[in-house]
């Protein structure tokens, strides 16, 4: 079978100009501006992203109640240990009507669902989603009862003992079930309760025990803002960012963008404006595109080269013996993803290629996908293979149709869509629009590359906890393969993860396009456009293991059948997902 080889690749053929980042200063970096995949920053704001929300506004606001301390850590104990349900999804792609509770309710009305029912869909109740990730690395906790408690605190102890570094999300794990389990803690008879750190925890560091403290201080805090309890938040909330640090270690800078992205969703709600104003955008991706981070991405962190890899063969093996392809992609950035399927098609002896056609399809940076295809060019006549770039352009991806791309009769086509299908959750018509398109292109296959996480509750809490630990896996990634005062990686953190951050938990409605569902709601959304999933072979997931070799890190970087599809995660914690499709 036919595989796709390891290429060596001149990545600054694709960095257009940008290898000069590493050795720019932080005003250099600030004043160039970023290409901000999510909002349009004016240059004279974004030095408001190096620095923490002060409280001079503070005493304008009012607490709607102020109530003990064992009630107010109530809320987040029942939400972080409610076991999950797997029957009850958030289907895609608007947030399920639930039934409101006292817990629940944060002023905020969820929005009615678009979509119709699935069948055998329930109703969601307000358990917590959160802890998905936990389940399917098969650590998920119960609600610890007063029976079994000195038990659960005795295994947490006998844990953290036995290791000498937590990652990120071990952290945030025995952070919470502390948290959880000394506010319920009573003693004769009385409700009191104890600080989780007053305890020894002899296998933790000193920086450890801080970065608990700090995991507290956060979740106390969006416990608050879940209440509306504003005062006592935004003082949370100021302890939380005063130990934090945007350039600290994992934990740290976690805290300090979670921590910006509560109190500004303090300010919308009593309708302050925030620190700095923003101009929301709807955009057809939300990945990183054709700049400094995403080739840096490529190059030091392995989750795309895995997937890529895994898709690509995908491909090859469904396109055996056309000899004319046609690949349209709807998230074509620099090309990069690219460049093996172009190399292991140039390298097929038994039915050579007689073209090999990629249309890109966009609606915004028309140049930069004409520099891509440029580069694709070169790079195609360097392995002289027959090959034709073409782009379908249009001001806003509602008004993509099928015919727009030029499919010839003899053209077998593949579709590649890399983390663009989450962009249009929040705007079901453009994601219904294009899976009609795709279907009316007749593909032999469709590569669907996703985010593995849920992120499209309408639960406030719900959302904020599922976030913390999906973001947390990802500043641990970044501290892993990237140096603490890279420059590019400063720009990952503040350009991209902090603003997704930002709009997950500060925004709602139509301003919070930042979601994501898990693998098996969209197989149950595919499956109404008439769309059967193939397995991935062995050979993909050779390829993706034979990548995960060529980074001094990728032993951390997990690769996972589910199902029929891949999973790719960090450290037991799926981050993105592979699956591969085809129209009955």
């Amino acid at each position: 079978m036919d595989q796709i080889p390891i290429p060596t690749i001149d990545f600054s053929v694709f960095q257009g100009g940008h290898n000069h980042v590493q050795q720019c200063g932080r005003n250099e970096l600030i004043n160039n501006g970023a290409v901000d995949p999510w909002f349009e920053l004016d240059s004279e704001d974004l030095d408001s992203l190096y620095t923490v929300f002060d409280l001079k506004y503070q005493d304008n606001t009012s607490d709607k109640q102020v109530q003990s301390l064992e009630d107010q850590q109530q809320s987040i104990s029942d939400n972080w240990t409610q076991s999950d349900d797997s029957s009850n999804m958030d289907w895609p792609l608007q947030p399920i009507q639930i039934q409101t509770t006292p817990e629940a309710s944060n002023g905020i009305q969820p929005q009615e669902p678009r979509l119709d029912n699935f069948h055998g869909e329930k109703t969601n109740s307000i358990s917590l989603a959160s802890l998905e990730l936990l389940n399917n690395c098969g650590r998920l906790f119960k609600k610890p009862s007063e029976e079994n408690l000195s038990n659960v605190l005795l295994s947490n102890e006998a844990r953290v003992s036995n290791i000498s570094k937590l990652s990120t999300e071990e952290i945030l794990r025995v952070a919470g079930e502390r948290y959880i389990q000394y506010s319920t803690q009573r003693v004769d008879g009385l409700s009191m309760f104890i600080h989780p750190y007053a305890s020894s925890l002899s296998g933790l560091s000193i920086e450890q025990t801080k970065d608990m403290e700090l995991v507290h201080l956060l979740l106390a805090a969006a416990e608050e803002v879940d209440q509306q309890q504003f005062h006592l938040a935004s003082q949370s909330i100021a302890h939380c960012l005063w130990k934090a640090s945007a350039t600290g270690n994992p934990i740290q800078r976690l805290c300090f963008y979670f921590g910006e992205a509560l109190q500004e969703r303090i300010d919308r709600e009593i309708g302050r404006s925030p620190c700095f104003e923003r101009k929301f955008r709807f955009l057809s991706t939300l990945a990183l595109g054709n700049t400094p981070e995403s080739l840096t991405c490529h190059t030091e962190i392995p989750f795309n080269q895995v997937m890529q890899f895994a898709g690509n063969q995908a491909i090859v093996e469904n396109v055996k013996g056309a000899t004319k392809i046609h690949l349209v992609d709807f998230n074509i950035r620099s090309g990069i993803q690219c460049t093996g399927l172009m190399q292991a098609l140039s390298e097929r002896r038994d039915c050579p290629i007689e073209l090999l056609k990629i249309t890109a399809i966009g609606h915004q940076e028309k140049e930069k996908i004409k520099e891509t295809g440029k580069r694709l060019q070169s790079f195609a006549k360097s392995l002289n293979l027959p090959f034709s770039f073409d782009m379908v352009f249009m001001s806003d991806m509602k008004d993509l149709k099928a015919e727009s791309v030029n499919v010839k009769a003899d053209e077998t086509v593949a579709v590649y869509c890399y983390t663009v299908l989450r962009t249009m959750i929040c705007r079901q018509d453009y994601l219904d629009n294009t899976m009609r398109v795709i279907r009316g292109l007749r593909p032999s296959v469709v590569v669907v590359c996703e985010v593995e996480a849920n992120h499209n509750s309408p639960s406030f809490l719900n959302r904020f906890v599922e976030a913390l630990f999906f973001y947390s896996v990802l500043f641990d990634c970044l501290e892993d393969c990237m140096d603490r005062d890279n420059l590019v990686r400063k720009r990952i953190e503040v350009f991209h993860i902090g603003e997704g951050i930002r709009n997950m938990v500060a925004a709602e409605g139509a301003e919070r396009f930042t979601r994501n569902v898990k693998l098996d709601v969209w197989r149950a959304y595919f499956a109404r456009f008439g769309m059967m999933e193939m397995e991935l072979s062995e050979s993909s997931q050779y390829q993706a293991n034979l990548i995960l070799k060529q980074f001094s890190h990728g032993s951390s970087c997990i690769v996972q059948n589910d199902g029929k599809a891949l999973l790719v995660g960090w450290k037991g914690t799926p981050i993105e997902s592979v699956s591969i499709w085809k129209f009955l």
